[in-house]
């Protein structure tokens, strides 16, 4: 998935000890593989390869150990935030989307309920992304009963965080999002930030005067790249379907697959400069 100089020049210098010496960092690139490993294929922790990582003796619980340290210290978040603002001039930021993702959680667990359009458990996430489809926000995950505009503007402001952490500017981004949130509160959060707001409007009767909101059909179908995203993410299996209990486990399996995502268009960039 990612090259080793990949994960020693861009991950490991943000993971929490990784300035040790090199027999530390030696371990901490393969605990990297072993989580990747698990990312990419689904398998549980106890069924990671632990001989194809480690010459001498190790388990699954130690990989799975450093795994909830690094999410405990906000270590993969660190990551991400670097690499969004050091790469910044490699995102395509001519406009932004917002869109949902639901998930079928097979296991219950947090932030866990049943959605009926998807007849199962499933936990939401709300995921920004630049023109080309790179991830470069998500909220927190929402339990699956509620729907796109629940505790909306806690949410958006939760995705915006990394832009703002990143040092990404915000004023005067245009950002497209499907009739879903098509609602006052949004569109009044997302002008205090001074973001220009292109939202498919809903048909309601009786209310006409909504039509004169501004709405751009044709930058509107650059909303696709959301779309592009999440068939992107559906690549590892660990994202498919939710196994994970614990709502922050899932979160980050999410974060780190949206990382590797964009390490590889910046490895891909890189060989054709």
């Amino acid at each position: 998935m990612l090259s080793e100089d990949t994960i020693i020049n861009e991950i490991l210098p943000y993971l929490g000890a990784g300035n040790r010496g090199k027999s530390a960092r030696a371990k901490f690139l393969k605990i990297v593989q072993a989580i990747l490993y698990k990312l990419k294929t689904g398998c549980q922790w106890k069924l990671i390869p632990i001989k194809e990582f480690f010459e001498e003796g190790y388990s699954y619980s130690s990989i799975y150990h450093h795994y909830r340290r690094w999410i405990a210290d906000g270590s993969w978040a660190k990551s991400y935030i670097r690499l969004l603002d050091f790469y910044r001039g490699l995102l395509d930021l001519s406009s932004i989307s917002l869109d949902g993702s639901q998930t079928i959680a097979k296991r219950g667990g947090q932030e866990v309920s049943y959605q009926g359009r998807k007849k199962a458990k499933t936990t939401n996430l709300l995921f920004l992304t630049d023109k080309s489809g790179i991830i470069i926000g998500f909220s927190n995950p929402i339990s699956g009963k509620h729907n796109d505009l629940y505790e909306i503007e806690q949410k958006l402001e939760e995705a915006f965080t990394w832009l703002k952490k990143s040092q990404i500017p915000i004023a005067g981004l245009f950002l497209n999002a499907d009739a879903g949130f098509d609602a006052a509160r949004v569109r009044k959060y997302l002008e205090t930030l001074d973001i220009i707001a292109n939202i498919d409007l809903k048909k309601r009767k009786g209310n006409k005067d909504r039509y004169d909101l501004y709405f751009d059909s044709e930058l509107y179908k650059e909303r696709s790249t959301c779309e592009h995203s999440f068939a992107w993410l559906d690549a590892y299996r660990s994202l498919i379907l939710r196994y994970d209990i614990l709502s922050c486990c899932w979160l980050t399996f999410n974060l780190i697959g949206s990382m590797v995502i964009f390490l590889n268009r910046i490895n891909k960039m890189k060989t054709i400069l």
